[in-house]
């Protein structure tokens, strides 16, 4: 079958962004620069209280896109959860990730499921539900190996890793190893801000750190930072534009980027085509599939002191910083869009 009309699903949660929403909107764009006539179906997405989550899984359910006004939709894409409960006799996933909560966070302090009949209930059904609904799919990708092996291992399905480049692929560039540490992403506990923070407290001076993002836990950071008394090494930026993004990137000395389990991390190659080391954590996950301990990076426990070293290594070796930025941007500039396309759209 000769593929010309795709549909990208996307569940949109009203007033946030981030790297699952930058990663829809690229796929949608590269589809049509390669000749597919693309478009993009949204549905707003609540994941509070988790009564509200089977609803808006079932409001997928109810959506039939095998054709519009009259003619075929060759192919219809999933996203993340719950957006590949559609209905289409073509349907395909590369997903970002699942309702995580009810996964692999499930017992952490980043899950609000607890072991309530109400929630284990709630988890036991999304987690069938899925089952059900990724095995309907025509072929399975994932963003990346970590997403894959949740697959495998919550709801027993084979999924293959496809890579794609970060959106500001094409516009960065080097510079100079500088003062600063760099911190890109949303504030919220799982990306682990607070842990750049505490590190701080065993880095040398002059280095500073510099937090680019914002989200609902930027107070609560502001606090910490002037509880440890690093007001005059920390700066809070909030959300910036892609040049100024950009211009930090190349100066900065080091990407810190420690999340707990990341899907993927835009962050990760977007530091390696800068041509900047990333410090990462043993249980960062999917950062761990291209940052490497010693070649581009450092891989560390997740605490401040050894966080605070990794920063200090890089401090009194610049020499150093530059060889693993160089190390990181070989990795990450093999990575294009051209086989991604070619792999969900091949019959």
């Amino acid at each position: 079958m000769s593929i010309r009309t795709v549909v990208v699903c996307e569940a949109q949660v009203p007033f946030v962004t981030g790297g699952a929403e930058y990663h829809v909107r690229a796929l949608v764009d590269q589809l049509t620069q390669h000749g597919f006539s693309t478009e993009l179906v949204r549905l707003p997405f609540k994941e509070y209280p988790k009564e509200e989550i089977l609803p808006h899984a079932a409001a997928w359910r109810l959506i039939d896109l095998s054709e519009s006004n009259g003619s075929s939709i060759d192919l219809v894409i999933g996203t993340k959860f719950p957006t590949y409960f559609v209905r289409h006799p073509n349907k395909v996933v590369w997903l970002a990730h699942q309702h995580r909560a009810a996964y692999e966070l499930c017992g952490t302090r980043f899950s609000d499921f607890d072991h309530t009949d109400m929630d284990v209930g709630v988890r036991e059904r999304i987690i069938d539900l899925d089952r059900k609904m990724l095995a309907e799919c025509q072929k399975r990708f994932t963003i990346a190996a970590n997403t894959a092996t949740r697959l495998q291992h919550f709801n027993g399905l084979d999924a293959e890793p496809l890579y794609h480049p970060p959106r500001l692929a094409d516009r960065l560039h080097p510079g100079d190893y500088g003062d600063y540490v760099l911190s890109v992403g949303r504030l919220e506990r799982i990306k682990r801000i607070d842990l750049a923070l505490r590190a701080m407290q065993h880095v040398d001076p002059p280095t500073r750190l510099i937090v680019v993002g914002d989200g609902s836990q930027r107070e609560d950071l502001e606090t910490l930072v002037t509880t440890l008394k690093l007001s005059d090494r920390v700066t809070f930026l909030g959300p910036v534009d892609d040049t100024q993004l950009i211009d930090l990137y190349a100066g900065a000395l080091t990407i810190l980027y420690a999340p707990y389990d990341e899907d993927y991390g835009y962050i990760t190659l977007e530091a390696f085509l800068s041509r900047k080391p990333v410090i990462t954590a043993t249980d960062s996950g999917g950062t761990l599939e291209f940052v490497r301990d010693g070649v581009n990076g450092v891989v560390c426990e997740p605490t401040a002191e050894a966080v605070g070293c990794a920063v200090n290594a890089f401090g009194s070796n610049r020499r150093r910083a530059a060889e693993y930025g160089g190390a990181g941007f070989e990795r990450a500039r093999t990575i294009s869009w051209d086989g991604v396309i070619e792999r969900i759209t091949s019959p």
